[in-house]
């Protein structure tokens, strides 16, 4: 299986990316194909312009934008791997889903006015982490109106099957032995589901 992961977070010394490391080796373990697209370390450029809009009407996609495509046309499975920042997606991931699922790729309007999803092949896999704990997330809402805008907002709505969506909480006062056993918790789920 061929897996994309498309990886937000700044340091190469931080928590994200124990998690990318755990993620990458698990699947690899598995004899699955694994690509990083480290958005950062790429330098992508996350502003969906107009000369981009102007392109992507016409039929021609910019070259980062189609080179971005190209790897997610080649994935069997998707995966995000991002730090929640005001509860959101970190600025250079939420442009790399403007500008790379853009109209035409991603999805379409069918002549009735229904969304069609045009990802509908691929699966898809989140694993996000925030400052704060967990309990309150889940108690306030947040943990679902989260899943709601990216699991169902992006993924869904593009026909990508979200398969699941860890959250990892309470990262800046968490210890070594908590992180560890989310590590694990990241292996042992991607070994699982794929």
């Amino acid at each position: 299986m061929n897996h994309l992961i498309v990886y937000a977070h700044p340091f190469e010394d931080s928590f994200n990316h124990a998690i990318l490391e755990s993620a990458v080796a698990a699947l690899e373990s598995k004899g699955h194909s694994v690509v990083v697209r480290n958005l950062y370390a790429l330098g992508f450029n996350p502003v969906l312009s107009p000369v981009d809009f102007k392109e992507l009407r016409s039929g021609n996609t910019p070259e980062d934008i189609a080179t971005e495509q190209a790897f997610i046309k080649n994935a069997d499975a998707i995966t995000l791997i991002y730090p929640l920042w005001w509860t959101g997606l970190p600025a250079i991931l939420k442009g790399y889903i403007d500008r790379v699922f853009a109209y035409g790729f991603a999805y379409q309007y069918s002549k009735k006015g229904m969304v069609e999803g045009l990802l509908a092949s691929k699966k898809g896999f989140m694993i996000t982490t925030h400052g704060t704990p967990n309990m309150y997330y889940d108690a306030s809402g947040m943990t679902q109106s989260l899943k709601q805008t990216t699991d169902e907002g992006i993924f869904s709505f593009c026909g990508v099957a979200t398969l699941n969506h860890l959250f990892f909480g309470g990262i800046s006062t968490s210890d070594d032995l908590t992180r560890k056993e989310m590590l694990k918790t990241v292996q042992l789920t991607l070994k699982e589901l794929f």
